[in-house]
């Protein structure tokens, strides 16, 4: 079996960025004595969460944050949280380490600063996903929250009169949400409302690692798309494998690689953008 790997696969910025900062706050405080949480899971990967939690990260959910100790040491993740929380640690004197993804701190900023402009924001993207519930804190009232093209097709501004077409709509993504699934979104707008703004919010790296996987399926016999199962990115690449290649399996690790794949002769891999190196090597030694 040769293995190819996609041009682009692995870490983004984001997620390389929050571990390294985890791994800085737990190295700096080893020997103080304070206690050092994640308000999340910190990435979609199950064997960074547990090898950070060998080194004493706890992880607590955003409902949850009373079980943090005042003055405790809390990193933000890559997705990012609402003012509210921000607020409710600063409460409790903690110190916060800050490792929201840049991207998803920009589009915080415009949401709030569109809507106390009394624009009107709509937000594609998983509503129960941390980035998007993040984003929806920074909203003033005049905010919408979409799922899919579907539920696009029967949105209407609540409240608007016949007037509604005139308003300035803002629109925007959740930065890992599907390319395709926000153009058709964007023509469906461009038809309903007249003073439509479209801003692409999705992360280039999203768009990226779609082309090179598309181009990687052209090549091989099957695909590998490694990532952890709750990651909304890494599932996207097993979907677009899946209907690019005869063959395609979403593995977490090296021990989930269905018996099929040994028989193929050129076998590509991704990963999502939460999948650490270390196990897109362990699946590319298999070639060796």
């Amino acid at each position: 079996m040769k293995i190819i790997r996609a041009s682009v696969l692995g870490y983004c910025f984001g997620v390389r960025r929050a571990v390294e900062l985890a791994q800085k706050a737990l190295a700096d405080n080893e020997h103080s004595g304070k206690k050092v949480y994640s308000l999340g899971p910190l990435i979609h990967n199950e064997s960074v969460l547990d090898n950070f939690s060998r080194q004493g990260l706890k992880i607590v959910n955003e409902s949850e944050i009373n079980k943090i100790e005042n003055e405790a040491v809390v990193i933000i993740r890559a997705h990012g949280v609402a003012p509210s929380v921000i607020e409710e640690l600063e409460n409790k004197k903690c110190t916060i380490i800050d490792a929201t993804c840049p991207r998803v701190k920009a589009s915080q900023k415009m949401v709030e600063r569109y809507t106390r402009a009394n624009d009107y924001v709509i937000l594609t993207g998983d509503r129960n996903h941390g980035e998007v519930i993040g984003i929806a804190g920074y909203a003033g009232k005049n905010f919408s929250q979409i799922q899919d093209y579907e539920e696009a097709k029967n949105f209407t501004i609540k409240g608007a009169d016949e007037n509604a077409s005139e308003m300035n709509v803002i629109l925007l993504s959740q930065t890992t949400y599907s390319p395709n699934e926000f153009e058709k979104i964007e023509n469906l707008f461009r038809s309903k409302f007249k003073n439509l703004a479209v801003m692409n919010t999705i992360c280039p790296a999203t768009n990226e690692r779609q082309d090179a996987l598309i181009e990687l399926c052209k090549a091989v016999d099957g695909v590998l798309v490694i990532g952890g199962k709750n990651s909304a990115n890494t599932k996207r690449l097993y979907q677009t494998a899946a209907a690019n290649c005869k063959y395609a399996a979403h593995i977490q690790n090296v021990k989930e690689i269905p018996e099929i794949f040994f028989k193929l002769e050129k076998v590509g891999i991704t990963a999502g953008a939460s999948t650490p190196d270390e196990i897109i090597q362990e699946v590319e030694k298999l070639s060796s």
